[in-house]
């Protein structure tokens, strides 16, 4: 796609699953793109039909994973760059000018990727400690030169080329209230855990014990998460939860595969 004025494009690259209540907020944040592509998998409620009045291309189709679902949106773009959002993510105006800058400007040898400052707002704060700040994503780069690879949780976005980094944040409004974050324990902690296991196959006291504390030692004393009051503090306490949860899983995973190691 080239624009009449000859300008770089952008397509913005979206999935969903049951994202009604943050999907409009997120495609009015990227409205000045010239492509907005929401890639939904099988919502039950009105995403699709919000993100189509907002003049998204979408797409309806079974979840195949985070990474593969993010890989088939960006084959739908038709753009020069693609930037990558959650539906729960919006971007700022200073972010949308500097991404114009940026690719206005932009030269070959420059930068084919850029990865940008995160803001997480947490309960309706922004947790500046935790080590959730600046949190910094790569999510915009040139069609073509990037995948992500195909893990349970967490991918990762493998670049072909050198990455820049923007100035300007992505505004990331996560967990807004506490049972927000019980709806993704239980999958995300799942997820991690059958990860853990292509690489581990015994968990030990230590690691039920131990590893959580540390993570918690790490985000509220090393990393400040102190300084955020009450915010920072639950923050903290579901970091050093999610370790625990994501290891006593795994210890049940190979406690079960001993017990029935024919079991497929």
């Amino acid at each position: 796609m080239t624009s009449a004025s000859g300008l770089p494009t952008v397509s913005c690259v979206v999935i969903t699953k049951n994202e009604a209540a943050n999907i409009q907020d997120c495609l009015k944040s990227a409205e000045w793109a010239n492509e907005m592509i929401v890639v939904d998998a099988e919502s039950c409620d009105k995403t699709v039909e919000l993100a189509l009045a907002c003049g998204a291309k979408v797409s309806v189709r079974p979840w195949p994973g985070f990474g593969l679902q993010k890989n088939f949106g960006m084959t739908q773009s038709s753009s020069d760059w693609i930037l990558i959002l959650d539906a729960d993510e919006r971007v700022t105006k200073e972010l949308r000018g500097e991404v114009r800058t940026c690719l206005e400007g932009w030269r070959p040898g420059a930068p084919v990727a850029y990865r940008i400052p995160r803001r997480n707002f947490f309960y309706g704060a922004w947790v500046r400690g935790a080590g959730v700040y600046p949190d910094y994503q790569v999510r915009l780069f040139r069609r073509g030169i990037a995948q992500y690879n195909d893990v349970a949780v967490h991918e990762n976005l493998i670049v072909d080329g050198e990455i820049g980094t923007l100035v300007a944040h992505l505004d990331h409004y996560t967990e807004r209230r506490i049972q927000d974050h019980f709806k993704k324990f239980g999958l995300y902690t799942t997820l991690a855990a059958q990860e853990k296991a292509k690489r581990v196959q015994t968990v030990r006291w230590i690691d039920l014990i131990v590893r959580p504390l540390v993570v918690w030692g790490k985000t509220y004393v090393l990393k400040k998460g102190f300084g955020d009051g009450v915010n920072g503090l639950i923050v903290c306490v579901f970091a050093s939860m999610y370790t625990f949860v994501k290891y006593a899983k795994l210890w049940d995973a190979t406690r079960q595969a001993a017990s029935h190691p024919d079991a497929k």
